[in-house]
This record gives structure tokens, sequence and C-alpha cells, in this order.
């Protein structure tokens, strides 16, 4: 039985490691490698880390922040934030990272995909999407941390940039992000039926349930939460957890429903 990968998305305003809601008002929760000390203790599949001012502010992820993240990281991990050109890339590979992670400029310089993808290979190239629903329900596109909306269909972004070589595609819902009620499992099935590589959902996850009904009606090939796995209780207090591989077989496995 195929178990898919959950992932914890950890955002980054500098170093700091922050939550957000809806992309906005970014509250900072802790350190980022003491999390990544207990996501090793808790047998994280992967991480994430995606630097959210990065692009706005014209800037690339910390690179010191990458190394030290892959001394520290037992599992593997991708990064993102501001990464404008090839170079960058392999800096990024080379300080520890299995992947990185394009969203502004995979939208506005397509070819970095290309060139990135047949240099490094497209297992280590993932394009992330955000993604808002319009009051019509259409689906916009925004870049720039959610801040800029571009005007391109979803599915014709999706499949040019599975073209262009993307060895994974995040979908991620502004409108979900934080909210912990749950994915849009629309867009995650529209985009999975769309393409051929693996689509990653993000954003709404607050409950194991959550993740079952992205897999089995949405049919995400692989499972991003941010909210769930750093907070605990109605106060949100900041607690970093992460299932246990029992839980998780329990959970896609044995058919646990709610």
């Amino acid at each position: 039985m195929f178990l898919p990968r959950v992932i914890p998305v950890l955002l980054l305003k500098g170093k700091g490691l922050v939550k957000t809601v809806k992309f906005k008002n970014p509250t900072y929760i802790g350190d980022p490698i003491n999390a990544v000390r207990i996501f090793n203790d808790l047998k994280a599949d992967e991480l994430i880390f995606l630097d959210i001012t990065a692009s706005k502010e014209k800037r690339l992820i910390s690179l010191e922040l990458v190394k030290e993240i892959g001394d520290e990281a037992f599992m593997p991990f991708g990064v993102g934030g501001g990464i404008s050109n090839i170079h960058q890339i392999e800096d990024i590979l080379k300080a520890g990272a299995e992947k990185v992670i394009l969203n502004t400029n995979a939208f506005l310089k397509p070819k970095l995909i290309k060139e990135s993808s047949k240099y490094f290979g497209s297992q280590s190239i993932v394009v992330s999407i955000d993604v808002k629903k319009s009051i019509f329900g259409k689906y916009d596109i925004y870049i720039f941390d959610g801040s800029k909306k571009v005007k391109i269909d979803i599915g014709e972004y999706a499949k040019k940039i599975e073209d262009l070589g993307a060895g994974e595609i995040i979908i991620n819902s502004i409108d979900k992000d934080g909210m912990m009620n749950g994915y849009d499992l629309e867009i995650i099935k529209f985009l999975s039926e769309k393409v051929n590589v693996p689509v990653i959902a993000c954003g709404g996850a607050g409950n194991l349930i959550h993740f079952k009904q992205a897999f089995e009606k949405g049919k995400a090939h692989s499972l991003a939460a941010g909210s769930l796995f750093v907070y605990h209780g109605a106060r949100k207090a900041v607690l970093i957890n992460y299932p246990t591989k029992k839980e998780l077989k329990e959970l896609f496995i044995n058919g646990i429903t709610g």
C-alpha cells in the first residue's frame, strides 16, 4: 500500500520561523533549527522551508540558514525564497537541500525551470502555485507571496511548468492558509488530473482526516501542512508535532474515517 509523503511546511521571515493566516500577519513562532531537531526525533518524511518575503525584498533565502538546516536535518528538505538563477539553485543544493522550490520566478522566468531541470534533474525542481478563488468561483494565480495576481489559466500554467521540466507541483490555497478547516479539494483534484507529475496539496489541513480527504478525494500525491504541525489545541499553543507511522498506516490503510 502506497503511503503518501506527509510534509511540514515551515515559513521563514528572514531567519525566524513564522506562521500566517491567508498569507497575512506572519507571527513569530520560534527558531527553525530547533524545529528541525524535533522533526528529526519525530521522523518526518520531508521538510519544506519557504522564505515568504524574499521575492518581494529581491533577495535570496539565507544560504547560511540552509547550510545550518542541512547540517541538522536527517530527512530530505526543499527550500524556496527569492531563487532567480541557476547559480543560486546550485548554491542551495550544495548547501544540503535536495530540492528547490520556485514560485514567483517560475512565472516570471519560465526558462529557469527548463534550464535547472535539465542541469540538476527534474526531481530537484519543484514549482509552487499559490491560488485564490475569485467571487466568480475562478481560481487566480498569485505571485510575490500572494500580493500580485497574474493573468494565466491555472490548468494551462500547470501543463506548461510540467512540460518545462518541473518534477513536482505544490498547489497552495491562499484562502485556506492557516484556517485549519480542510484543503480545497476541488483545485487539488483538478490539478492532480491535469498533470502527470506528483501534486503536493498545501493550505488548510487541521487534522489527519483532512490528509485522507486530500489523498483520496483530491488525488494528491503528497500532503503538506503548516499550522497542523506547529500548533496544538484551540488556543494554538506552539507545539511541534507529527503523526507516527502507526497513525498514518491506520489512516490510509485501515480506513479511519471522520
